[in-house]
Formats: C-alpha cells, sequence, structure tokens
C-alpha cells in the first residue's frame, strides 16, 4: 500500500519538479513524498528528509553558513555544480540506506582558556545533508527536552540561559556547581547515543545515516584515523546529538529536584549551601561516569559562590538582588583582541581601521553583553580603547617635530605643543596625558562613527 502511494507521488511530483527546486542546485530531480499516517511517516523520515522543500532549506542554510571545503576540496560554489549531476545518484543512495560519508577534515582552533578545539570538517555535501536530516530530527526531539536547557535550540539562546541562573541566584541559591565535561565532544559514547535516538526514530535508514557519520573518520596528516567515539564538532548535527545524549542528565537533576541550567556542555546547578553543593557535585560525577560514560573534569569544576564563577562569560555582582556583568576573563580576552588588532593598524588610515577591523569586535562583544548592568565597566572599556587609538596615531607621526606640529594644527598652542612633543615619554604614556586627549576628546572618536560599548548597553531594553 505505501509502495503504491509513493509511486503515484513520484509520477504527481516529476511535473512540478523545477517549481519546488528553484534556486537550488539540485535541480531537475524527481522527489518522493509521502502521504502516509503518523505510524507509517515514523519509517518514512529518509523520504521527508530528501523532499525538495527540506533540501531547499538545508542549502539555503549550508550557503549563508559558508564554510571551508572538506576533504573533497570542494567549496560551496563547486559543490553546487557536483550536485547538479551527482544528485540522483546521492539521493537513490540516502533512500536506500547504503550512503557512506567522506571523513572530515581536522582543524585545530586556540581556545580563549588556552589550548586547542579540534573540529572536524564535513564535505559540503555531508553538510547539506546533516543539515536536512537536522530539520526533520529537531522538532521530534525538542520538545521533550528539558527547559532548563538551552544551548542549540530553536527559540533559546545564551542570553536567556544567563537570565535564568541570575534568577535562581535571586531566590537564595548562592552556591552553584560549575560542572566542566572533559573533553566531550571528543569521548561521547556511539552505543549510548544511539541507543537514546533510537527511541524516537524508527527508521533504520536514517539510523544508519547518524552511526556512518559517527563513525565517518577523520583526515589528519594524510591518513584517515577511524573514530568510535565522539561527535566531531563542525557538522550540523552535532550540537542536536550532544543534546540527546545529556538530555537524561536535565531528567536525573530533574528527579532529584534541582535548579540547573545547562548550556551544549556547560551545566551550573544551584544550590543553597555549599554542604549541599560539593555532595551533589560527587552524586553528579558518579551518574555522569557510569550512565554516560562521561568524565568531569575536575580541575575546571568547581563548589563556589556565583559572583566567583562565570557562565557563558557572564558572572553576577555579590547584592542580594544580583547584577549581571562581564566576567573577568571575557574582559581580558576582550582586550587582548582589541590590542592585537591595534598592533595591525599601526600604519592604516585610522578611520578605515576602526570603521573596518575595530567597529565589528566592538559591535559584536558589546551586543553579546548589552545584558550587563554594571555600565561604568563599559564607559572604562570605551575609555581605554580610545587610549589604545590615541596610542597608534602617536606612534603614526614618530619624530618630535612631526608630533609638534600635529598637535598644533589639533588645536594645541605651540608652547604646550612643544613641551609635549619633545617630553622623551612612551607612546602609551603619552595616549593618556592631557595633550592627547585634548587633541583627539571623545567626540573626535564618535565622529568617526566608532561604536560604543556603554551606548550599546544603555540602548538595551534591559537597563530601561
Amino acid at each position: 500500500m505505501v509502495k503504491q502511494k509513493m509511486d503515484k507521488t513520484v509520477h504527481a511530483d516529476s511535473g512540478s519538479r523545477r517549481r519546488n527546486c528553484r534556486g537550488m542546485p539540485l535541480v531537475h530531480q524527481v522527489s518522493v513524498t509521502t502521504s502516509t499516517t503518523t505510524s507509517d511517516s515514523e519509517s518514512l523520515l529518509m523520504e521527508q528528509v530528501v523532499e525538495p522543500s527540506n533540501m531547499q532549506r538545508a542549502w539555503s542554510r549550508v550557503k549563508s553558513n559558508k564554510g571551508t571545503a572538506g576533504v573533497d576540496g570542494l567549496d560551496i560554489g563547486q559543490t553546487a555544480v557536483y550536485l547538479k549531476t551527482q544528485w540522483p545518484v546521492i539521493r537513490q543512495q540516502l533512500l536506500a540506506g547504503h550512503y557512506v560519508p567522506q571523513p572530515v577534515r581536522r582543524v585545530e582552533i586556540p581556545k580563549p582558556t588556552g589550548g586547542v578545539r579540534q573540529l572536524g570538517i564535513p564535505t559540503v555535501t555531508d553538510r547539506l545533508i546533516q543539515q536536512a536530516l537536522l530539520q526533520v530530527l529537531q522538532p521530534l526531539f525538542d520538545r521533550h527536552f528539558s527547559d532548563s536547557s538551552f544551548g542549540f535550540r530553536p527559540g533559546r539562546s545564551a542570553h536567556m540561559a544567563v537570565q535564568q541562573s541570575q534568577r535562581f541566584c535571586d531566590q537564595g541559591c548562592r552556591w552553584v556547581v560549575d560542572m566542566d565535561l572533559e573533553k566531550f565532544f571528543d569521548r561521547v559514547n556511539h552505543d549510548i547515543l544511539m541507543s537514546k535516538v533510537t527511541l524516537k526514530i524508527k527508521d533504520k535508514r536514517v539510523l544508519g545515516a547518524i552511526r556512518r557519520y559517527l563513525q565517518a573518520g577523520v583526515l589528519a596528516d594524510g591518513a584517515v584515523s577511524p573514530t568510535d567515539k565522539g561527535t566531531p564538532q563542525g557538522g550540523p548535527l552535532s550540537p542536536l546529538l550532544s543534546n540527546v545524549l545529556l538530555d537524561e542528565l536535565d531528567k536525573e537533576l530533574e528527579r532529584r529536584g534541582h535548579t540547573f541550567t545547562r548550556y551544549a556542555d556547560d551545566c551550573d546547578i544551584y544550590v543553597r549551601s555549599r554542604r549541599s553543593a560539593e555532595r551533589v557535585l560527587a552524586s553528579i560525577s558518579r551518574f555522569v561516569s557510569s550512565a554516560l560514560h562521561l568524565t568531569i573534569n575536575a580541575s575546571k569544576s568547581a563548589v563556589d559562590r556565583p559572583w566567583k564563577r562565570s557562565f557563558l562569560g557572564y558572572t553576577v555582582t555579590w547584592n542580594r538582588k544580583t547584577k549581571l556583568k562581564p566576567s573577568y576573563e571575557s574582559v581580558q580576552r576582550f582586550k587582548s583582541k582589541v590590542i592585537g588588532l591595534c598592533r595591525q593598524g599601526r600604519g592604516r588610515n585610522l578611520s578605515r581601521f576602526i570603521t573596518e577591523d575595530l567597529n565589528p569586535l566592538l559591535r559584536g562583544w558589546g551586543q553579546y553583553f548589552k545584558m550587563s548592568e554594571v555600565k561604568g565597566l563599559f564607559e572604562e572599556l570605551d575609555s581605554w580603547i580610545r587610549r589604545r587609538l590615541r596610542c597608534i596615531r602617536w606612534r603614526q607621526w614618530k619624530q618630535p617635530k612631526t608630533r609638534l606640529r600635529k598637535l598644533v594644527k589639533r588645536g594645541l598652542t605651540p608652547d604646550h605643543a612643544a613641551k609635549s612633543a619633545y617630553n622623551g615619554r612612551g607612546p602609551w604614556w603619552n595616549a593618556g596625558a592631557a595633550h592627547m586627549n585634548r587633541a583627539f576628546p571623545a567626540s573626535y572618536f564618535e565622529r568617526l562613527n566608532m561604536v560604543s560599548l556603554a551606548r550599546t548597553v544603555r540602548q538595551t531594553d534591559w537597563l530601561k
């Protein structure tokens, strides 16, 4: 019966395939859609995956994310050309349950806290298929996830996770169990993960595709290494699979009545006393080890006051009604980025440097930390950034006679300018001195359209 329905759909679809696939490289293809009962659709998920509208959305997402080529060396444009001729074969392999993905390309990126994070970059074709799978599977799993899980979920964000953590603090939970899972994405047990996926997914072709993506292998130094554990970061499916596995941790915490917030593998549990916190950390560590075969990182996990720890870059003040602010580590990382940019911008036009290099960093950092309620910090950062830019200008002038001429041009008297230009002090000292502040006041940088962190925070609804 199902086969008859599918055959009818194939013929009906063939006349409208150009309209359905317009704008996508996977054109001129016959799609297979189904009109089945709910029980039938559970075993025909792969047909939903390769359905033209789903593939079109997946391609749009992969294209907008850009990204580099995988082991096949094909970028977005080259993959579009490749799929125009090869998609019928790939689609048939997916429907038959025989598609074998290519290994991922190993890429290492530095962590903000030191060390490197290993990413696995799939080919663009495999990113497309993973994205198509994600769009079908996400709704099936997401409605069962915990309300305290915020990472990589539609309609949820890091800001929402931070706000919930702050509410727990204000409710009297003034001790936090700050848990860090050691090398989580590298140590996910495939059998445990697949056993949880199987509870919701009945289509064996989809299950096989997920298993093969987990075991696709990694290309590094010219050789492919098999992967018998872990979910390589870099593919669209990895975040969903991490939530599927860690949902058991969420359910266990809920069963025990704990208040917690989890964003991916970052989890904070809020309790009312140190003794309770230490007991929770010990018991949850045992649960994670026995049930999920994962390990708590003892060096990064701790029991402490919330204002002495950070969560997703934020921390709180010690007040009875806490206030959000960027953590000390976040501020130091931000300053390091600004210093690095300023070193690169010493020989450039200052206005162009601000517009092209500095403003994107300021805008992104300010938007992420716009919930901060300690705005004095942002005013200090604005002042510090302006001093950095004055330092660039002082270095560009190089010779004392040039500095004298430029300071006079910027409105200083000849005597004041001469005294300043020949003072023998270093660039950083001069950047903070009165003569450079007078020559380049805050209004000067406003005219150059430099983003103000303090203004970014003030303009948010959070402080109104």
